[in-house]
């Protein structure tokens, strides 16, 4: 994802960062929020749950993306080698944190309140018990798929690049683009989601894929911007950073009671589509 061949590459890390917040709490929410308000007026959710993904969101997106404008070891934006390596392992941290909380402390934050009289069953018990050899295999698998994500994103950086300025788009869109490509494996898990009447799985989706992207994708670029010595610019704009506080914002503020309607998603969507806007035409 990233390059030495100037200003622009080192930027294409907290572009697509960005662009991944952006679409999950704005395009993927606000349409799994639609679609399900459209079939069944109201969903229902559990809000410790979603609390508890919001802070972790919220501390690292300021550590990454806001903070790194306001240090002064190191100007533009950026992190020393060593302000980033910490940050990064903090990020790591958290969200480490945050999944050991939600498969195994707090499970049951994040069941849906009409699944939880399932899962005191002996049945369904069965289902979800993991073995050990199980976690750990699974835990490799994970780390394999995301240098192989990283890999991916580096190789079609080029060819998305070379498309943007083709059409005369500002090369930020670029990020949108690769963004959106990485997650859409996801958006369509958690739409068919909504769709089902399960908005918590949608929402579990959601918030799970937010946090990867910064809690997993920023210490492997950490680790490849120190060793090769690349500068890696990770602060937002301005008009970004408005984008990014009124997004979390509204996220918050539309998931706070426990239940979606209709109007909390057409707020996001606005919010998406501007921030497409602003992108494409800043």
């Amino acid at each position: 994802m990233l390059g030495a061949e100037g200003l622009e590459t080192i930027t294409l890390a907290r572009d697509t960062v960005f662009a991944a917040v952006m679409l999950i709490l704005n395009g993927i929410i606000g349409i799994c929020i639609v679609i399900g308000s459209i079939r069944y007026r109201e969903q229902t959710f559990t809000l410790k749950g979603v609390s508890t993904a919001l802070i972790t969101l919220t501390a690292v997106v300021v550590f990454v993306l806001i903070l790194p404008n306001y240090t002064v070891s190191h100007g533009g934006g950026e992190y020393t080698s060593f302000q980033l390596l910490f940050i990064a392992l903090l990020c790591l941290a958290l969200y480490l944190g945050f999944t050991m909380v939600q498969t195994i402390r707090h499970r049951s934050f994040f069941i849906s309140p009409s699944d939880k009289a399932k899962e005191k069953t002996v049945e369904y018990k069965a289902k979800i018990k993991v073995s050990g050899k199980t976690m750990y295999i699974s835990s490799f698998m994970l780390i394999v798929s995301l240098g192989v994500v990283v890999l991916m994103a580096k190789l079609l950086s080029k060819d998305v690049e070379y498309l943007v300025v083709a059409v005369g788009a500002p090369k930020s869109a670029v990020g949108v683009i690769i963004a959106g490509v990485v997650l859409l494996p996801e958006a369509l898990a958690a739409i068919r989601a909504a769709r089902n009447d399960r908005i918590q799985t949608s929402l579990n989706l959601a918030f799970g894929s937010a946090l990867a992207s910064i809690g997993l994708s920023i210490p492997a670029i950490a680790v490849i911007s120190v060793i090769s010595g690349i500068r890696m610019t990770l602060g937002i704009d301005i008009k970004s950073t408005v984008l990014l506080g009124l997004s979390l914002f509204i996220i918050t503020i539309s998931l706070a009671t426990g239940k979606t309607n209709i109007m909390q998603g057409f707020v996001l969507l606005g919010i998406f589509l501007i921030y497409l806007f602003v992108t494409i035409v800043p």
